[in-house]
C-alpha cells in the first residue's frame, strides 16, 4: 500500500468484466477471490450492455469486505467523427466510441425509454453473434467437418445471457478438441482447414491463445464468419450518455492511449486538445486499461487529465480468455507508480461518493443534465474515502 495524507490507500481495480458479458474469470466468486488474494480492496464490475451481475457482485463484495463499484460499458457512434474518418478509441473504426458508465445507482433501475434502449442494444449484440454462428456452420458444412455449432447450447452452457464472439471462439475450440478426442495432429489439421490452410501457431494447452487465433482467423473483420454490426447496434454518444445518467452513473471515456509503438488515435494524440474536447462533450471522467500502456506515457496522460479536474480511474478489463493479475500493472508487467495509484484511488473515491448519494436519490457528482462542478471534486473524494475506510473496519 501507499500513503496519502498519512493514510494507507487500498488498491483499486475499477473495470472488470464478468461472465455476464465475457471474462477470463470462471464466475464472480472467482474474480472476487482473486481480488482478495492480491490485496485489491475496491473493485468495479463493468460488463457490456448488462447489469445482471450487480446482485452477485454486491453480495460477494460484502462477504469479503471489498468495496463494490457498479459500472457498465457501451459501444456508441459519433457520426461527425465517422464522416471525418476520425479514429476515437477504436483504432479500426472511425467514429466508433467506447463509453463506460461509472457509479450507477444500486439497486439498479432504469426508466423508459432508456430501459428499452438498453435492452435493444443487448439484443442486437446477441443477434450479431447468432449470425456469426450461422456463417460458421456454413463453413463447417463446406469443409465437411462433421459437426455443427448449436447457438442455444452455447448460450446455455457458456454464457450468462450475453452472447459474445469470444463465446463462439471458446465453443468452437471445445467442440474441435472433443471431436478430435484431443489428438494434437487432428486438432491442428482441422483448425488449419478452417483457417484456409493457415497453421495454428499456439500450443494446444494454451486455451486462451487458441481461442484468440480462432477469433482472429474466423470471426474478426476479414474472417469467413465475420458479420458486421447493423447500424441499430450503435446509439449516438449522447444517447448512451443519457442512458448512463438515467441509471445514476457518470459517463466515462476509456482511453486507448499509446499503442506498443507509441502511437495514438487521431482523437487522443493531442493531450490538451482531447481534454478540451471531452469537456465540451460533457465527459468529466476517464479511465485507462493499464496493461495497454507504457508506464511513463500512462503517467503523463493520467496526471494531466487529473490536474484538469477529470475523475481518473484504472482497470484491467479481463475481457479476454487470458488471465492476468487484478492488481494493476502497466504494459510489460511493470508496477504502477505511487502517483498513478494515488490518482486511481482518488478517482475511485469520487465514484464511491457519487454512487452512495445517487442510490439515496440525492444529486451526485454528475447531475441528470450531465453537468459536473469539478471544483467540488475534493469534497466527493473526502466522502468516498470515508466510505471506503468504514467498509474496511
Amino acid at each position: 500500500m501507499n500513503t496519502i495524507a498519512g493514510r494507507d490507500l487500498p488498491d483499486v481495480n475499477a473495470h472488470m468484466h464478468t461472465p455476464y458479458s465475457f471474462s477470463a474469470f470462471r464466475d464472480i466468486d472467482d474474480a472476487l477471490d482473486r481480488a482478495v488474494a492480491e490485496g485489491v480492496k475496491v473493485v468495479g464490475i463493468n460488463d457490456f450492455y448488462t447489469t445482471q451481475g450487480y446482485d452477485e457482485w454486491a453480495d460477494g463484495c460484502r462477504k469479503r469486505g471489498l468495496y463494490p463499484l457498479f459500472g457498465i460499458e457501451f459501444i456508441s457512434l459519433n457520426e461527425a467523427d465517422q464522416k471525418a474518418r476520425l479514429r476515437v478509441n477504436d483504432p479500426a473504426n472511425p467514429g466508433r466510441t467506447y463509453l463506460s458508465g461509472k457509479g450507477l445507482a444500486y439497486p439498479f433501475s432504469l426508466e423508459e425509454p432508456f430501459a428499452s434502449q438498453l435492452a435493444a442494444l443487448h439484443h442486437e449484440s446477441n443477434r450479431q453473434v447468432e449470425k456469426m454462428c450461422e456463417k460458421l456452420n456454413d463453413l463447417l458444412h463446406i469443409k465437411q467437418i462433421g459437426f455443427r455449432m448449436d447457438v442455444e447450447q452455447i448460450r446455455k452452457e457458456l454464457t450468462r445471457g450475453s452472447l459474445r464472439e469470444r463465446h463462439l471462439a471458446r465453443a468452437l475450440r471445445l467442440r474441435v478438441y472433443d471431436h478430435c478426442k484431443s489428438e494434437e495432429s487432428q486438432i491442428r489439421s482441422l483448425l488449419g482447414r478452417l483457417f484456409g490452410g493457415k497453421p495454428l501457431q499456439s500450443a494446444l494447452d494454451d486455451h486462451a491463445a487458441v481461442e484468440n487465433e480462432i477469433r482472429a482467423n474466423l470471426l474478426k473483420a476479414g474472417g469467413v464468419a465475420f458479420v458486421p454490426e447493423e447500424p441499430t447496434a450503435f446509439l449516438p454518444v449522447e444517447s448512451v450518455c443519457s442512458i448512463i445518467r438515467a441509471a445514476g452513473g457518470i459517463p466515462t471515456y476509456p482511453f486507448l492511449a499509446d499503442d506498443p509503438k507509441g502511437g495514438y488515435t487521431d482523437f487522443e494524440g493531442d493531450l490538451e486538445r482531447v481534454a478540451k474536447q471531452l469537456t465540451e462533450r460533457g465527459i468529466h471522467s476517464v479511465e485507462f486499461i493499464t496493461t495497454r500502456n507504457d508506464l511513463q506515457l500512462l503517467e503523463q496522460y493520467a496526471s494531466y487529465l487529473h490536474e484538469q479536474g477529470f475523475v481518473v480511474t484504472f482497470g484491467s478489463e479481463h475481457n479476454s480468455p487470458m488471465m492476468e493479475p487484478i492488481r494493476l500493472l502497466a504494459r510489460g508487467g511493470v508496477p504502477l507508480t505511487e502517483r498513478l495509484r494515488e490518482i486511481n484511488y482518488e478517482g475511485a473515491c469520487v465514484i464511491v461518493a457519487h454512487q452512495h448519494l445517487v442510490a439515496q436519490g440525492l444529486p451526485g457528482y454528475v447531475n441528470e443534465e450531465g453537468e459536473a462542478d469539478r471544483s467540488r471534486r475534493d469534497e466527493y473524494l473526502s466522502l468516498g474515502a470515508q466510505l471506503i475506510e468504514m467498509n474496511r473496519t
